[in-house]
C-alpha cells in the first residue's frame, strides 16, 4: 500500500487547484480520477472556450442554504489571485459582457496551466483510476487516515479530499461517489437537481412555439421568488434556453410559471398611443414587429394572443392589456432538460458539516469535500469555476 500525504478524488477545477497548493507545501499529493483525461468539464465549458471565472465575483452570487458559508474562501482567493496566475502562464483571454472572462484559443490552456502547477508542485495524477473502497483507519501516533482500494492501486493518506463534481454531463463521467462517500461518514446531503439548465415545455406550448426556435429576445425573467436577471432567451426545439433562463432555472421548481419582460427597456402603452398619433392606419403586429421578432409576434397574432387590429382600432382596455401581456408574459415550464445539459447541481453535500475555512468535515477529521459536490452553486458566468479555485485553495492551505 502506498502512502502520500493527501490524496483527491477528481482531477477537475477544484481537484487539481487543490492538488498544487497541497504539493506546493510541499506535501506528497496524490489524485485520482476515473476519466482518461483531466479538467473533461473545463475543456467543453463555455463552448471550449472555459468562461474561467468572473471579475465581480462576490458571494451575492452564489446560491447555498447557509449564504455566510461562501464568504471565507472566496475572500481569501479572489478571481484577481487566478487572473494573476493565468497571467503568469501567458494566458491569452478576453472580457465578455458582465465580467465574463473566456479563453482566447481553447479552454485546454486552463487545463495545461492547471497541469503545470502540478507538475512543478509534485503532484502524482492517475487518471482511469476508479475508487472502488474507502476505509478509516487510526494509525500508531493515534491520528486518522484513510485507507482507499482503487482500479489503480491500494493508498493511504492523512487527508482525503473529495472533489469528484456533481451529476452533471454524465456523459463526462459524472458519479454519485461524492455524495456516497458524505453518507458513509455520516454527512447530511441536501436533495439534488439539475440547475443552469434549460427549460422544456408542455405540449402545447412546444406545439405553439415550434417555429421560433433560433430566436433570441433580450429580457427580463423573474421566478417566483422574486429573483430577476436580465438577459437574452432563446427558442429552442425542445423549449426555452439562453442566459436569462439558465439563470432562472437554479430558482425554479417543478409547477411553477416564470414572469418575462420581453420589452424592459420600454413602456409599450405609451409607445401604442405614440403609434395611434403617429401612424394610426398601421397594424398593431406590424408596429410590433418593428420591436419584437417579427415571427414571434405572427405567432401571437395567429394564436389570437394579441388582436389582428390596426392601432387606431385599439381602445384603452386593449393597450393596458396588451401592455401588461408583453411586460409580464408568463410560461409554465414542463421541467428541465435535467443532468443531461446542466452546467451545475444544485444542493449536494450540505455546509453546515463542513468548515467554511478549511472544508474540513467536522464529523470526519481529516475529511474533506470541495466544488461542486458540496451545496454551493453559483450563478452563470465564470461564478461555477471561482468556487473551484477559492475552495480548491482554501482546502489546499489546510490538507
Amino acid at each position: 500500500m502506498t502512502t502520500f500525504d493527501v490524496i483527491i478524488i477528481g482531477a477537475g477545477a477544484a481537484g487539481l487547484m487543490c492538488a498544487a497548493t497541497a504539493g506546493y507545501r510541499g506535501k506528497s499529493v496524490l489524485v485520482l480520477d476515473m476519466g482518461k483525461k483531466p479538467g473533461r468539464k473545463i475543456l467543453i465549458s463555455g463552448g471550449g472556450r472555459c468562461n474561467f471565472t468572473n471579475e465581480n465575483a462576490s458571494p451575492e452570487n452564489y446560491i447555498c442554504q447557509n449564504p455566510h458559508f461562501v464568504k471565507s474562501a472566496l475572500s481569501r482567493y479572489t478571481q484577481h489571485d487566478f487572473i494573476d496566475l493565468v497571467d503568469r502562464h501567458g494566458l491569452q483571454y478576453h472580457h465578455k459582457t458582465l465580467g465574463q472572462l473566456f479563453c482566447d484559443n481553447s479552454a485546454q490552456d486552463i487545463v495545461d496551466i492547471l497541469l503545470t502547477e502540478c507538475e512543478w508542485a509534485g503532484v502524482t495524477i492517475n487518471l482511469r483510476s476508479e475508487v472502488n473502497q474507502i476505509q478509516r483507519t487510526t494509525l500508531n501516533e493515534g491520528t486518522a487516515a484513510y485507507q482507499l482500494s482503487s482500479t489503480s492501486g491500494d493508498f493511504q493518506c492523512k487527508s482525503l479530499v473529495v472533489a469528484s463534481g456533481g451529476l452533471t454531463m454524465p456523459k463526462l463521467g459524472a458519479s454519485p461517489i461524492g455524495y456516497k462517500i458524505a453518507e458513509q461518514f455520516g454527512l447530511d446531503l441536501l436533495p439534488t437537481t439539475a440547475a443552469l439548465v434549460p427549460f422544456t415545455l408542455h405540449d402545447h406550448d412546444k406545439k405553439r412555439f415550434d417555429g421560433l426556435s433560433g430566436i433570441s429576445i433580450d429580457c427580463l425573467v423573474t421566478a417566483e421568488n422574486g429573483t430577476d436577471f436580465r438577459e437574452n432567451i432563446l427558442f429552442t426545439h425542445r423549449g426555452l434556453s439562453g442566459p436569462a433562463i439558465l439563470q432562472i432555472s437554479s430558482y425554479w421548481q417543478a409547477g411553477q410559471s416564470v414572469t418575462i419582460n420581453l420589452l424592459p427597456e420600454l413602456n409599450l402603452a405609451d409607445q401604442l398611443e405614440a403609434w395611434r398619433k403617429q401612424t394610426p392606419q398601421k397594424a398593431l403586429k406590424t408596429c410590433l414587429s418593428s420591436i419584437l421578432p417579427k415571427r414571434f409576434i405572427e405567432q401571437l397574432t395567429q394564436e389570437q394572443s394579441i388582436p389582428d387590429k390596426a392601432i387606431n382600432q385599439l381602445t384603452h382596455t386593449e393597450i393596458k392589456q396588451i401592455a401588461d401581456y408583453f411586460h409580464q408574459w408568463k410560461i409554465k415550464p414542463n421541467g428541465t432538460e435535467g443532468y443531461r445539459t446542466a452546467e451545475v447541481t444544485l444542493g449536494g453535500v450540505n455546509t453546515d458539516e463542513l468548515s467554511s475555512k478549511t472544508f474540513e468535515a467536522k464529523k470526519a477529521n481529516g475529511l474533506y469535500f470541495i466544488g461542486e459536490v458540496i451545496d454551493v452553486t453559483g450563478w452563470l458566468g465564470g461564478y461555477n469555476f471561482q468556487f473551484a479555485w477559492s475552495s480548491g485553495v482554501a482546502c489546499g492551505q489546510a490538507v
